[in-house]
């Protein structure tokens, strides 16, 4: 049976207070960077900091109270199983969740933190999946699908709702694209309210599988992805219909589209997101052309990201923007060398943060050094001008 706007309706109503109305805001920054009239809803301002919850609630509400007495079985890589096992956990429903050995560790340890039983199995989400499905069997549970189960595809169009009653202008929606659950129900949600509005999914190159179904050709996958929350190969059968019915395009971005994303809301915003959070920002900052003078709608899906993982994603962010750079100078192996090259960078206003002298390994002469510096820097001219100082002062040095 097709998901009506009624159904959606009827998941805002039956999920009211039990989950967060996030805020849909306005980015100024963002909106002079991208050239459209940015918004942002942010869902990781939910509990377990993803959208997730809004979907597993509905389900879980929908359950019988014999259902409701055995317990349920979800398989996420992590959001959809924090969304099950805190809502299992309030409703006082025994919850089981099978997540891929690879999970951040943040998502294991917060779902086991809202009393669920998690039981790490498979290298991804399908192997994950098919662990899952084996339990169920055996223990006669509830399966709480991620993505292709029509409450589920409801609860997470209540975003659309929200979204379109705070700001009815809108043009397009940029939404991430996994198994398709949260695009299915916006769209859903949006099409009915404004069926002039255009949506775009957002999918990472390494895990096309969305993109693939549209044009009818195989996909090829990678084995990882920092955007692990939409790392999935094989999209629903209900929300591929819907995505097939109703969507513009399924637009695909790079890592390093996902990490600038992840820098930028950080930096501009203030605010945390994980790989997938970031992906709607990806594809409007990698086709920006698209999307020029027109009202966006961006949905920050979550907010769930290992702190190690961040300031990895931060670091090699600021290298990107020229902010952070690495250096190789050349130079006679003596006394005050070291500290004439130091002067000669602080002197262009910039900050050594790392010094590493090189001589074994190296081609040059056993009189000479090689030391990699990395530098602090305003941008990617202010490297060029610590560079030619230091060539002008007679060392050779070169970026890298």
């Amino acid at each position: 049976m097709p998901i009506t706007l009624e159904d959606i309706r009827g998941a805002a109503r039956a999920i009211a207070g039990q989950v967060v109305p996030t805020p849909f805001l306005r980015s100024q920054t963002l909106s002079e960077i991208t050239g459209a009239e940015v918004f942002l809803k942010f869902e990781n301002h939910q509990f377990t900091a993803s959208f997730k919850e809004r979907g597993a609630l509905n389900k879980l509400l929908s359950l019988t109270a014999a259902e409701r007495a055995k317990g349920v079985i979800a398989c996420s890589a992590g959001n959809h199983a924090q969304g099950v096992a805190y809502h299992a956990s309030r409703l006082g429903i025994p919850a089981v969740i099978v997540m891929p050995r690879h999970t951040p560790f943040v998502k294991v340890e917060h779902t086991r933190k809202h009393g669920a039983e998690v039981i790490l199995e498979g290298e991804g989400f399908d192997d994950a999946m098919r662990a899952a499905k084996r339990i169920m069997a055996e223990r006669g549970l509830t399966f709480v699908h991620p993505y292709d189960d029509e409450k589920i595809i409801a609860g997470q169009g209540t975003i659309g709702l929200e979204m379109l009653e705070a700001v009815p202008a809108l043009d397009v929606l940029i939404i991430a694209v996994g198994g398709g659950g949260l695009i299915s129900g916006i769209t859903l949600a949006a099409k009915a309210l404004k069926p002039s509005i255009e949506v775009y999914g957002v999918e990472v190159s390494r895990f096309p599988g969305m993109y693939h179904v549209l044009r009818g050709t195989p996909a090829n996958f990678g084995l990882s992805t920092i955007a692990e929350g939409i790392a999935v190969k094989e999209p629903g059968q209900i929300t591929r219909a819907v995505v097939k019915e109703n969507v513009a395009d399924v637009l695909l971005v790079e890592e390093g589209d996902i990490e600038q994303g992840v820098v930028l809301l950080l930096e501009i915003e203030k605010t945390v997101v994980e790989g997938a959070g970031a992906a709607g920002l990806a594809a409007l900052l990698k086709y920006p052309e698209k999307f020029r003078g027109r009202k966006v709608g961006l949905v920050l899906c979550g907010g769930n990201i290992e702190p190690l993982l961040l300031a990895d994603i931060i670091e090699r962010g600021m290298a990107r923007a020229g902010r952070l750079a690495r250096v190789k100078v050349e130079a006679r192996d003596l006394p005050g060398s070291l500290a004439q090259i130091t002067a000669i960078i602080a002197g262009q206003n910039a900050n050594v943060e790392e010094v590493h002298h090189q001589r074994a390994f190296t081609q040059l002469t056993v009189q000479h050094v090689e030391i990699n510096l990395v530098i602090k820097t305003r941008n990617a001219a202010h490297i060029t001008e610590i560079v030619t100082a230091l060539r002008d002062a007679g060392f050779k040095a070169d970026a890298v």
